[in-house]
């Protein structure tokens, strides 16, 4: 099984074990809605992998943490798209979850999904404590303040916003913890894996405010054109589309270059650079690399 795969089936069973079988039908749907619409699952791809280069005999814990993770993007996701920050019609082509049903559900599908996130790992990680107490330290900072997606999205309501600091919050922050959750689950130092987690974290915003700024709607299954409707801090209105291509290049190269000198690193290695394909083809670098003049940012006048 391959581990997108893999990461889809834990996301599945671990979902069905939290959910049980007495909550509010709509609220369920709801959630539901908002965790198996689609996407690469990237982020517990990550935690596998590099629990599988740390020698993990069991992938149990190693799941449950991906699927924690996994479960926290996709309740950022649903508060992100309400009307208070994007008002979002669609997410990954579907109605997004507000409305679908409601704002009323959307906000509590949000919350009762990070909460899951901690159910899944509390009942995962009985077993192993120790790693338990730093698997939840680790989540807890990629989510909460001063650094975590919580904090990534406030930066959206601050008149000006440090760039570096906006990304690696709002995006960055659950990659790193996808890559520390990976080796502290097999019981080893997550610090060699940190940058692998910054600078793929750092490259999915980049090709975020790339591709919002083309427009593929129909690749993203989102609407596009969000930054600057809104005002937000992006790499590609900063540099313009070819700077902010180079740039996100550079990040694909420091991330495979960051993957620790393990067994399986060239299949780490390869995992980023077919990720980066995904997020930004190679056809459309080539076609917008020459275009290199910055946009002006209405956060920077």
């Amino acid at each position: 099984m391959n581990l997108q795969k893999m990461a889809e089936q834990s996301l599945q069973i671990h979902f069905d074990r939290a959910i049980g079988s007495s909550a509010p039908p709509r609220l369920i749907e709801a959630m539901r809605h908002a965790v198996f619409s689609g996407g690469a699952r990237i982020r517990p791809q990550l935690c596998m992998a590099v629990a599988h280069a740390c020698g993990a005999k069991s992938l149990e814990l190693t799941q449950a943490a991906g699927v924690a993770i996994e479960l926290m993007h996709c309740a950022s996701l649903v508060h992100d798209d309400m009307p208070a920050f994007d008002n979002a019609d669609i997410r990954r082509g579907r109605p997004s979850v507000h409305k679908a049903y409601g704002e009323a559900l959307a906000l509590l599908s949000g919350d009762a999904l990070i909460v899951m996130a901690y159910q899944v790992l509390l009942n995962a990680g009985r077993e192993h404590p120790d790693r338990l107490i730093n698997l939840m330290q680790t989540l807890s900072e990629a989510v909460g303040v001063p650094d975590g997606i919580v904090a990534g999205q406030a930066w959206e309501c601050e008149s000006r916003a440090d760039l570096g600091q906006y990304q690696r919050a709002k995006t960055g922050a659950l990659f790193v913890a996808a890559t520390c959750s990976g080796a502290q689950s097999a019981g080893s130092d997550p610090q060699p894996w940190r940058a692998l987690g910054d600078f793929l974290g750092e490259a999915y915003q980049v090709a975020d405010d790339i591709r919002d700024v083309i427009g593929q709607a129909a690749e993203l299954g989102k609407p596009t054109g969000q930054d600057a409707q809104h005002g937000r801090p992006s790499v590609a209105l900063e540099l313009g589309l070819g700077g902010a291509i180079s740039y996100f290049e550079n990040l694909i190269d420091r991330a495979v270059d960051s993957v620790p000198d393990v067994q399986s690193a060239q299949a780490l290695r390869q995992i980023v650079r077919l990720e980066s394909e995904r997020l930004v083809p190679s056809t459309i670098c080539a076609s917008y690399k020459s275009s290199s003049a910055p946009i002006s940012s209405s956060l920077h006048p």
